[in-house]
């Protein structure tokens, strides 16, 4: 079994559980923008991934999204929020899907039901410009972190600023090159769709308008697979809404878990 490293930030206040999960190639650093101000309302447990910031990477160890989360729900809270971002996001909404009981809302920042393009998802990432990056991630880990990080901040009206917070957090540590190509890998083939019809909690999709990562036109496709749905766009934000507008995000999720019981579809 995967044991994955985490970060508790809890007081002896009731507050609601909220557990957040990073994207590819990152850590639990890159929150460190937002954790003061959630932290003011939640009780908050930052979990790296596997082979990401204290997590280790086992090569015997099966790595799969259903991996993934079975080995964040192992040292989640037994009922809390689970907000994930990018890579991050299918993990939660994976987890989700597997143990509804223990997640009481899930918040999904720039992320998708799936990653990759084809003939009946039109919205994701071509499938040859992906496979062509996933390649130059074997070949060069540390180059293509760094070039996924200007891609990650692009479009964003803070692009420079958040690129610099970017390297600093998601290179110290670096990410175990093995557990690079296997995110790479869970993003290349999972497909949560079918999975999405069994989430029943409230679902918060957070987008930005220039995320050149997902585009903004995949939220309403999105919306058609849950089954309890609202989306919010925050103007002038990348694929890290919350390092751009952190303010912004923190209100949004604050309304969201406070006050916010969704958006029915179907």
């Amino acid at each position: 079994m995967t044991v994955l490293n985490t970060l508790r930030i809890a007081d002896d206040m009731p507050k609601p559980e909220l557990v957040l999960l990073h994207g590819w190639g990152a850590n639990s650093a890159v929150w460190q923008p937002v954790l003061e101000t959630l932290a003011q309302q939640f009780h908050i447990t930052c979990i790296d991934l596997p082979g990401h910031g204290g997590s280790l990477f086992s090569e015997t160890s099966q790595h799969s999204v259903e991996a993934w989360a079975n080995a964040a729900l192992e040292v989640a809270p037994a009922k809390a929020t689970w907000l994930g971002w990018s890579l991050g996001g299918l993990v939660a909404q994976c987890a989700a899907s597997q143990a509804g009981e223990r997640i009481d809302k899930l918040i999904l920042v720039g992320s998708t039901c799936k990653f990759v393009a084809s003939d009946d998802w039109l919205v994701g990432m071509d499938e040859t410009t992906f496979t062509a990056f996933h390649e130059e991630v074997s070949r060069d880990p540390r180059g293509s972190l760094l070039r996924f990080i200007a891609l990650q901040t692009r479009g964003s009206e803070t692009a420079s600023q958040d690129a610099r917070v970017l390297r600093k957090t998601l290179l110290s540590p670096e990410p175990v090159a093995a557990a690079m190509d296997a995110g790479m890998v869970i993003l290349m083939t999972a497909d949560l769709r079918t999975a999405a019809k069994r989430i029943h909690c409230p679902v918060l999709l957070l987008g930005g308008d220039r995320d050149t990562l997902i585009p903004v036109s995949a939220l309403p496709l999105m919306q058609q697979y849950f089954k309890n749905v609202d989306a919010h766009i925050i103007e002038q934000a990348g694929h890290a809404p919350f390092l751009s507008h952190p303010q912004q995000f923190c209100e949004q999720v604050s309304s969201f878990v406070h006050d916010v019981p969704g958006v029915m579809h179907g």
